[in-house]
């Protein structure tokens, strides 16, 4: 295990020396084809377009099109050139050089320079939820425009993949730098400006994002479709059902059992599982460990204790799922086996839940909670948080299961730690350092979704997580990343409940299907209409 560890690790590391090749790309059958229309279905309701401020799927999926990054993967984790057409890292690991290409431009026409490089990381180093992604980057030095120099406080081992497309947008300096609050920017919305393959049409809220090739891309002959159209509808089924009449050609993070296996016996569609390898999705439930008497971590371990996760993986997703018990997706090489688990045990959380004071009162009942979800997948969220509902009434918890009209509106709600509890889908984003210290250091909790809204607090996690994050030797950060996998699922401020079965459902019209390791929150400029 160890020995695999350290050769993906060094074979990462070596992919820090300058790289000057382009994505490579097997032989195909036939040559693709320019034209068309790809129209794709989701649920998720992007609040904006931008995904320098915004991290997740509803925000990655339009603004990987419309932005481009310095860097983007294929699907077996390799760096190579896109904004930056070669890099490389100093000695020390505390500075990585980009060199620019010279023929990239945004969508007004005007050059993609390294004073936007800088402006767009230092953006996003404030802005963005994830902040340990650039927390050590002091800043960003441009001493020519088409050379932007990142200086670290210390070595990130992580650097290259917070240059991916859903992590770093590149936004025009003189667009953006003029804004007073690039969060709530109208700029983010609408007359949005980038340098992806795609410029932005129209946005319509909850409805669509409708995007058109950029004739001036950077990246000769591509993109090959004309338009790429982001359906939004708020029900699964309707998207399913547009699928098989084939009024939308593509059906990204699709979990449902039952349509998945519905739609493996349509003869004009295909189904694949990669693309996610990188986003390491997990679906947990999330404790206010701010409020009463979730502040308890017995009350914590009861509900814990409460929840059967074979019955949600097997019977309510039908066995596609897997379950999880820790922070880090077990895939993951610094996950871990030494943990504290739950397994369902009624009797253990009836005597937690004595233990902390909390007796039987009339009917039963010791207190009563809200559980919220997010809106649109009743798969993940709805279904289990209803299902927790009726479990915990059985140790005497009364539940109110409370939903949201729509996304915005529960992500407000998470931002200003107005819950009890959530059901959440959370992704490790390719590398703990980016998407899993987020969740659990204090210094994290902001008014922001998807940072640590639980309001854990423990300063052994926070060191342990800030010297794993500028570890670069991978057994000593799996060692330290271990420690910490042991001591959050003791304190358990979250209970992690399964890995997501993320699939991706196409017209077999489509070729070049995106299978690398961020699927389709990943710039579409090689998929094409047969």
């Amino acid at each position: 295990m160890e020995r695999n560890i350290r050769a993906r690790w060094t074979a990462c590391l070596a992919a820090l020396a300058t790289a000057a090749c382009l994505l490579p790309g097997a032989a195909r059958a036939e040559q693709p084809k320019r034209g068309g229309t790809l129209v794709f279905g989701t649920t998720e309701v992007p609040r904006h377009l931008d995904g320098a401020v915004q991290s997740g799927i509803a925000t990655a999926m339009p603004s990987t099109q419309l932005f481009a990054s310095p860097l983007r993967f294929d699907d077996k984790w390799q760096p190579h050139p896109y904004l930056a057409e070669s890099w490389e890292l100093a000695p020390d690991g505390k500075s990585l050089t980009l060199h620019l290409r010279k023929n990239a431009y945004f969508h007004d026409g005007t050059p993609v320079t390294s004073k936007d490089v800088a402006f767009s990381i230092m953006t996003i180093k404030k802005n963005h939820p994830f902040k340990t992604m650039f927390g050590v980057v002091e800043r960003v030095d441009t001493p020519d425009p088409y050379t932007a120099i990142i200086r670290m406080s210390a070595p990130h081992p992580a650097i290259l993949l917070a240059l991916s497309p859903a992590l770093c947008p590149i936004l025009p300096e003189h667009v953006y730098g003029k804004v007073p609050d690039i969060q709530n920017t109208p700029l983010n919305s609408t007359g949005v400006v980038g340098s992806g393959p795609f410029k932005l049409v129209s946005f319509k809220p909850g409805q669509s994002v409708v995007m058109e090739r950029f004739d001036k891309y950077f990246l000769p002959g591509k993109p090959y479709l004309d338009r790429l159209v982001m359906e939004i509808n708020p029900d699964p089924t309707n998207l399913v059902i547009e699928l098989e009449r084939g009024q939308i050609q593509m059906l990204p993070f699709e979990e449902n059992p039952r349509d998945l296996q519905r739609l493996a016996k349509d003869k004009n569609l295909a189904i694949t599982a990669k693309g996610y390898e990188g986003i390491g999705p997990l679906d947990w439930l999330a404790f206010n460990t701010a409020r009463k008497p979730l502040d308890d971590v017995r009350v914590r371990k009861a509900i814990a204790y409460a929840i059967d996760k074979k019955f949600i993986t097997k019977v309510l997703l039908g066995g596609f799922a897997k379950i999880d018990d820790g922070p880090i997706v077990p895939t993951s090489p610094f996950a871990t086996d030494d943990l504290h688990r739950y397994p369902l045990d009624l009797k253990k959380a009836d005597q937690l839940l004595d233990e902390s004071g909390h007796k039987r009162g009339a009917g039963g009942v010791r207190f009563k909670l809200t559980i919220d979800y997010i809106p649109g997948d009743d798969t993940l969220q709805k279904n289990i948080a209803e299902y927790i509902r009726a479990q915990l009434k059985k140790v005497g918890i009364e539940v109110e299961v409370r939903a949201s009209p729509d996304f915005p509106t529960w992500a407000k709600r998470m931002a200003s730690h107005d819950f009890d509890l959530s059901m959440d889908v959370v992704f490790n984003w390719g590398d703990p350092v980016i998407g899993v210290a987020r969740t659990y250091l204090s210094t994290n909790i902001r008014p922001i979704v998807w940072t640590n809204t639980q309001s854990y607090r423990n300063p052994e996690v926070d060191k342990l997580l800030e010297a794993a994050g500028t570890e670069l030797d991978p057994l000593k950060r799996k060692a330290l990343y271990a420690t910490f996998q042991k001591i959050v699922t003791d304190e358990l401020p979250i209970d992690w409940l399964l890995v997501i079965p993320y699939h991706t459902v196409y017209s077999r019209r489509i070729g070049n299907v995106p299978t690398n390791i961020w699927g389709v929150m990943s710039p579409m400029d090689d998929v094409y209409l047969k």
